[in-house]
C-alpha cells in the first residue's frame, strides 16, 4: 500500500506528486518526493521483485495451485511477474489477491514500461491488471485470476487459506502503520499449512513481530544492493 498525503483514497493519491524514474535494470519505478521514497530499489525494480517475490516466494513454494495475497498492489509489477510465471510453466494456477488503499490512476500505470520489457507484444496483459475492476474476481489468463481489494489491509476483509504473501508496503520508517503486530498476527491466522511470506525488509523489529505471530523466520540473501531479506514460514 502506498500512502497519500491527506485522508481519502484515489483523490489523495492523485494529488500526490509522483515521478517516474528509471532504475539500473532499465525498468521504471515511482518516486514520491513527499516522503522521499521509491516503490522499488534503484538497483532495478524488476530484478528486486523477481528476487524477493518470485524466486524466494513463488518458485520456492513449488506448488501448482497457489493463492497469493499482496500487501500493496502498487505498480502491478509483482502481479505481472506472477502471471508470467504461471503462463510460462503452464502447470501453475494462481488466484491473486491484492489489497491497496491508494490505487494508481490507470493513465499513470499505462506509462510504466514493465509490459514492454517483460512481455513484448503482450503489453495488454499488464494493462489488464490495472483496468480490471476493483473488488471483483477477474480472469486475466487461463492460469491467473485477479482480485484487487480497495482498502486498508489493517481493516478490510482478506482471503484465507493463503499459500503465499508478498509483503510489499513502503519501508517501516516511511509507513509504520503497515508494520505492526496485529497485521502479522492476522496474516498468520489466514495462512495455509506450509505457507510462506516474503518481504524485502530485514529489520530485526519486523523479524521479531513475525516470530511472535508464530512464523519461523529466516534471513536469506537480499536482491542486488541489499544484503538480506526475510522469509517467514507457517
Amino acid at each position: 500500500m502506498k500512502p497519500g498525503n491527506e485522508p481519502g483514497k484515489r483523490g489523495a493519491f492523485r494529488r500526490l506528486n509522483v515521478e517516474i524514474q528509471q532504475t539500473a535494470d532499465g525498468s521504471h519505478t515511482l518516486f514520491v518526493p513527499g516522503i522521499n521514497e521509491r516503490y522499488h530499489s534503484v538497483n532495478g525494480a524488476i530484478q528486486e521483485s523477481l528476487h524477493v517475490f518470485i524466486n524466494a516466494g513463488l518458485r520456492h513454494l513449488a506448488r501448482e495451485r497457489v493463492r497469493i495475497l499482496e500487501i500493496g498492489f502498487g505498480t502491478g509489477l509483482n502481479a505481472l511477474l506472477s502471471l508470467l510465471e504461471a503462463d510460462r510453466t503452464e502447470k501453475l494456477w494462481i488466484e491473486y489477491h491484492a489489497a491497496e488503499l491508494y490505487p494508481l490512476p490507470v493513465e499513470l500505470a499505462a506509462t510504466l514500461n514493465y509490459g514492454e520489457l517483460l512481455c513484448p507484444g503482450r503489453k495488454e496483459l499488464f494493462d489488464a491488471l490495472h483496468t480490471a475492476p476493483w473488488d471483483e474476481y477477474v480472469r486475466i489468463t487461463p492460469h491467473f485470476m485477479l482480485h484487487k481489494i480497495e482498502g486498508d489491509c489493517n481493516r478490510c476483509e482478506l482471503p484465507g487459506a493463503l499459500d503465499l504473501v508478498y509483503f510489499d508496503a513502503f519501508a517501516p520508517d516511511k509507513q509504520p502503520e503497515m508494520w505492526n503486530q496485529e497485521i502479522f498476527d492476522a496474516l498468520y491466522r489466514l495462512m495455509a499449512h506450509g505457507g510462506v511470506m516474503t518481504t524485502y525488509c530485514a529489520k530485526g523489529a519486523v523479524r521479531r513481530m513475525m516470530q511472535k505471530a508464530g512464523y519461523s523466520v529466516e534471513r536469506i540473501p537480499g536482491p542486488h544492493g541489499k544484503r538480506e531479506m526475510l522469509r517467514a514460514n507457517y
